[in-house]
């Protein structure tokens, strides 16, 4: 796309806003979900690792690596839950594509809202094989950052446009609502975690608090639901009481990274899961019967921001949403990089 070597596409924040608005969000939610499907089709080619994580009592930094074979990719990431009241995001990341025949990147670009986008995508992609089918009524308990994209995630991927919403602020609710209006949602503002469940076919938990927490106790969630829990991803962090583990088919994207930081890590590390590229390769069932508690216990995957990538690589071309970064050092001859020094300092 770009053939000078020095140049690296990158991808702002207000090129990735533009980017979602020229494809209309939706489109953009339903086709991240096809590459993130596509990819999960390809799991047994990438080299997949726990995320490097570095943690502090006020959150966690986190590095996402992976490579395909062909393309090497990683995002940065943090979550630090008391930014919010600093006027800060909670989450942040950037990434990068390269090359793996060369090692030279061939993209760079802003991962805050588009780690929203593809967190979004996989919960309903994981939905469309695990929710009872037909599912039009989901409880969103936890309103922040992250909730409107869930919201629209179901509805492009599932028909889901009947919300029952809660958050510990009133405020975060009436935020989300305002935002989802007009969007052809039925949405009703519950004022307790119990009331939001009642009538829900489907459950999304997505709180930020840097604890283990129980937003649903095991009286809440009854035969038949399918619950996609978003917000626990990090040791010590959790939203489900242990029972409910227990009487679910727990579904995750790579069990060595999700028993350290996802709800199972209240579980023993051997307790029976199901990866979820299994289940979308036809390998093994998903939703068996309608009685059945299905729980998608989400911590992200580096596949998913690799997937991400990717979509917003293959956008640029036809959009031009990006610019052009002086990145990378290309001398006139390889090995002399002293005298591109000595040249530029002439030019100056």
């Amino acid at each position: 796309m770009i053939p000078n070597l020095n140049i690296v596409p990158f991808v702002s924040v207000d090129h990735m806003m533009k980017l979602v608005l020229t494809i209309g969000v939706e489109r953009f939610l339903v086709e991240l979900a096809a590459y993130i499907e596509d990819d999960f089709g390809r799991w047994e080619l990438f080299d997949k690792t726990p995320r490097v994580a570095s943690h502090s009592a006020e959150g966690v930094i986190e590095l996402m690596p992976t490579s395909d074979g062909e393309v090497y990719g990683f995002k940065y990431v943090n979550g630090h839950p008391k930014n919010m009241r600093e006027g800060r995001q909670t989450v942040t990341a950037f990434g990068m594509l390269a090359d793996v025949h060369n090692g030279y990147p061939v993209l760079l670009s802003e991962m805050t809202i588009l780690t929203a986008l593809r967190t979004a995508s996989m919960s309903a992609l994981a939905a469309k094989y695990l929710a009872p089918r037909g599912s039009t009524c989901m409880a969103l308990i936890g309103n922040g950052a992250q909730a409107e994209f869930q919201a629209l995630a179901f509805k492009a991927l599932l028909g889901v446009d009947k919300l029952r919403l809660h958050d510990i602020d009133p405020s975060a609710t009436r935020k989300c609502m305002r935002n989802l209006a007009g969007l052809g949602f039925d949405m009703t503002a519950c004022a307790t975690a119990q009331e939001a469940v009642e009538g829900a076919e489907i459950i999304t938990t997505v709180t930020a608090d840097k604890q283990y927490a129980t937003i649903l106790t095991d009286n809440m969630v009854g035969s038949g639901v399918h619950i996609n829990a978003v917000g626990g991803d990090c040791p010590g962090k959790t939203e489900l009481h242990r029972d409910i583990l227990l009487r679910s088919d727990i579904f995750v994207e790579y069990p060595p990274q999700t028993r350290i930081e996802g709800e199972i890590q209240q579980l023993a590390p051997d307790h029976a899961v199901t990866e979820l590229w299994q289940v979308m390769s036809g390998a093994v069932r998903g939703r068996r019967d309608a009685g059945q508690i299905t729980l998608f216990d989400s911590v992200g995957f580096a596949i998913e921001d690799f997937s991400a990538l990717r979509y917003v690589r293959d956008q640029l071309q036809s959009t031009g949403l990006y610019q052009e970064l002086d990145m990378l050092a290309d001398p006139d001859e390889p090995r002399d990089l002293f005298g591109m020094l000595l040249r530029a300092a002439k030019q100056g």
